[in-house]
């Protein structure tokens, strides 16, 4: 089987994380391509190729789309973008098309999407199954019968299925989208996407960092890193505060943080504090730890749920998203939400003592969504396949 996965990332990079996580488990199996088109992200090595097409990122408003390239054109970058996806996916050939997000979101992006899944549809680019990858909370709109009236109506027409990446016990998708019962086309539920860590890490990580076991492994970050940087410095002074040298502070900035960030945590903190940069390694490191302090983007409150520790999270106000996740999987996690008042070194440091007092809790929210993605996959490939 042949599958081309469409990710547009405009943000942060855990839209492309997911994915990518999705796509190295169908690569164990079947000939994986991953379509980008954002802001540069360190690609890592792994059976899954990439193409990318000249990138387009959104302004800070989320309104108007930019070229990732200084000084081009962004109308002759969308006609060029247009073009060679058309041509890759003529090329390829894919029998499975999975398009993270749209239509519920990058709306700004249906300029090259729509036309080739009409081609898919007409004949016009070789059939194939076109799937939808969705993750488990949609952000708020200002006109929400308008979006969703636009989502429910391309969703019927251009698409086969709906993958929601969720547990349905936790999050259902019509907690933010009220009209699920109207989709015509089949939808399923994966469960959340996990990326599994190495056997051993724990062990390798402590001991490589001299711990002890009365010695405390506490981990911050921030994400990608275009926001959050307010948290990064909160758990530096923080650290100050606790003065306790049985507390390991590691803090991991984000791929797109500001380039001087790391070395003003590095020159405010601690003899007990270290700053590193953006790492793959990230889901082994929480494995090892006794805490994390961190934004509640999906990617981090998986990892934070498969490695089975306490978590203060700090989610990005901007919408509803990440409280909706802290609070929902809170009830079957030790997931605490830190609001602006809790960053004050004080307060942070009684939040800190308290969940150092808690141990590794293991939940039933499902955590094999990229294992289920696949076998998903592969028995609607099939399905259609016996399609007249």
């Amino acid at each position: 089987m042949k599958i081309a996965c469409y990710c547009q990332h405009v943000l942060g990079i855990g839209h492309f994380h997911r994915s990518l996580s999705i796509c190295e488990e169908l690569s164990r199996r079947h000939e994986t391509v991953m379509i980008l088109g954002g802001p540069d992200v360190p690609l890592p090595k792994t059976d899954v190729r990439f193409f990318s097409l000249p990138g387009l990122r959104m302004d800070e408003t989320f309104s108007n789309l930019l070229p990732c390239r200084k000084g081009a054109d962004v109308q002759q970058i969308k006609e060029q973008r247009q073009q060679e996806l058309f041509t890759f996916l003529q090329e390829f050939q894919p029998d499975v098309f999975l398009v993270e997000l749209y239509p519920f979101g990058r709306k700004a992006f249906r300029f090259e999407l729509d036309p080739v899944l009409q081609a898919m549809k007409s004949g016009a680019l070789p059939p194939c199954l076109r799937l939808c990858s969705l993750r488990d909370i949609l952000v708020e709109k200002k006109k929400k019968e308008t979006y969703e009236k636009r989502v429910l109506t391309t969703l019927n027409t251009l698409f086969d299925g709906l993958l929601i990446h969720s547990d349905p016990h936790f999050i259902p998708l019509e907690q933010t989208y009220s009209r699920l019962h109207e989709i015509d086309i089949p939808l399923h539920y994966t469960g959340f996407i996990s990326r599994p860590t190495r056997e051993g890490s724990t062990d390798t990580i402590r001991r490589q960092l001299q711990l002890r076991a009365a010695d405390k492994l506490i981990v911050g970050s921030i994400g990608g890193g275009s926001v959050g940087a307010e948290l990064l410095h909160a758990v530096v002074d923080t650290s100050c505060v606790l003065n306790d040298q049985r507390l390991h502070f590691h803090l991991f900035c984000g791929p797109y943080s500001d380039p001087g960030l790391k070395g003003a945590l590095q020159q405010r903190g601690g003899i007990n504090v270290t700053v590193h940069p953006f790492s793959r390694d990230f889901p082994e490191w929480l494995q090892a730890a006794n805490l994390s302090i961190s934004m509640a983007g999906y990617n981090t409150c998986m990892n934070i749920l498969a490695a089975a520790i306490p978590a203060l999270l700090y989610p990005f106000a901007r919408n509803r998203e990440q409280k909706m996740r802290i609070d929902a999987l809170g009830r079957s996690a030790p997931l605490i939400a830190l609001s602006q008042t809790d960053l004050n070194p004080d307060n942070l440091a009684r939040q800190i003592q308290k969940m150092l007092q808690l141990t590794r809790q293991s939940s039933s929210i499902n955590l094999d969504g990229a294992r289920e993605t696949a076998v998903l996959l592969e028995s609607l490939q099939k399905q259609q396949e016996k399609r007249p």
